[in-house]
């Protein structure tokens, strides 16, 4: 398929999306999709398919970004415990002051708040900065 960049645009929007739809978007054939994205998935370029909530049921989620300062040698034992957080929709290492950066998603602020306490005490980690997600103004 000429442009795979089409096909992922259309996956990210919805996963759900019937291969015959996509084909028909495209204008290819539905065979061409589904070969298309078999390979995609072999080349580990497709890693997974999920789903997209509702925006309304996000809304009443309460996020934080909480950056991480970690005791240097920690850091792998750091990521290690950290990757066991069901809550944690995001962790990547980042340059400047911090480590660390977690994005961090719970049903209420009382959670949120005892999930970034949790972070804090964890072994290694010498101190953490929240930022409270307000509103998204764009989600892709």
């Amino acid at each position: 398929m000429k442009n795979d960049q089409q096909l992922l645009k259309l996956l990210r929007e919805n996963s759900r999306r019937s291969v015959s739809d996509m084909a028909a978007q495209l204008g290819v054939s539905r065979a061409t999709v589904q070969q298309t994205m078999e390979r995609l998935e072999r080349k580990g370029v497709i890693q997974s398919y999920t789903i997209k909530l509702n925006p309304n049921f996000e809304r009443q989620q309460v996020s934080a970004y909480v950056m991480i300062s970690v005791v240097g040698s920690k850091t792998t034992d750091v990521v290690r415990q950290l990757q066991k957080y069901t809550q944690l929709d995001m962790l990547s290492t980042i340059s400047g002051q911090y480590d660390l950066i977690a994005k961090v998603t719970e049903e209420n602020t009382e959670a949120l708040d005892r999930a970034i306490d949790n972070i804090a005490t964890l072994d290694g980690v010498e101190k953490t900065l929240s930022h409270i997600v307000l509103s998204r103004k764009l989600d892709r």
